[in-house]
């Protein structure tokens, strides 16, 4: 059972670990979607062009952004054209969307998210405590008193198990940011989904390894956690936003 709790450990690690590339290359790809207005190099006449996000955020990845055109007002005519107006596209700023969504409804906003995170972390720490429910926790997981507090006193499980509250904060914070609505029902719904599609797919992998206690004390936890996460991640106050 110690085996399974480290081989949990790891799986959060790895997916911290991809976390923070893919965050990147979503801060690369917003920052090359929208078209842009240029002076074109052939004609000296304006023209409006729009950059291939998805290849700049891939190759964003590992150093400079690889710029590359996806369209322009004079293709497919002129498509076969050098591309030389891609120093003049990315001086100029992005053109304006036809249908502007509401300042910040597509962002993430990184202060909910570490104050949801350590929320639903200090949640753990009491729920897991002596006073509510180690002594079923560690009879579910046949662990000692002994081998619980070498455990309590190691680094690694409290950084990893901050580390998860932080990716389940940021997912639910993706996905509010791509639905464009920010709302604190919004943020529960989307948290309460988020750990129920989890929840299943961990308890159909491990299901043969964990005993049903186990999963209601872990499953209580987690259900309360993300609760707390979604309204805060979706309900965050504008003066908290603006300081981000």
């Amino acid at each position: 059972m110690l085996l399974l709790f480290w081989v949990l450990l790891v799986l959060v690690a790895v997916c911290l670990i991809l976390l923070m590339p893919a965050l990147w290359a979503k801060q690369i790809y917003n920052t090359y979607r929208a078209s842009r207005a240029v002076n074109c190099p052939e004609t000296h006449a304006p023209a409006s062009v729009r950059f291939n996000a998805w290849r700049a955020a891939w190759s964003g990845l590992s150093g400079k952004p690889k710029l590359r055109l996806a369209d322009c007002s004079r293709w497919p005519t002129r498509a076969d054209c050098g591309q030389e107006c891609i120093p003049d596209a990315v001086k100029n700023a992005p053109a304006s969307e036809p249908h502007p969504v509401p300042s910040g409804a597509n962002r993430i906003f990184h202060l909910p998210v570490l104050l949801a995170a350590a929320v639903a972390w200090v949640l753990g720490m009491a729920w897991h405590s002596e006073y509510l429910f180690r002594p079923q926790w560690m009879m579910a997981l046949g662990l000692s008193d002994r081998q619980t507090r070498d455990i309590a006193e190691m680094w690694t499980p409290h950084l990893l198990t901050v580390g998860a509250c932080l990716l389940f904060a940021y997912g639910v914070a993706a996905l509010v940011s791509w639905l464009g609505k920010r709302t604190t029902l919004r943020g529960i719904e989307i948290a309460l989904l988020l750990w129920l599609v989890i929840g299943v797919a961990l308890i159909v992998a491990i299901r043969s390894t964990v005993t049903p206690n186990l999963i209601r004390i872990e499953g209580g936890y987690t259900f309360l956690a993300a609760l707390l996460i979604g309204a805060i991640v979706g309900g965050a106050p504008r003066r908290l936003l603006l300081r981000d």
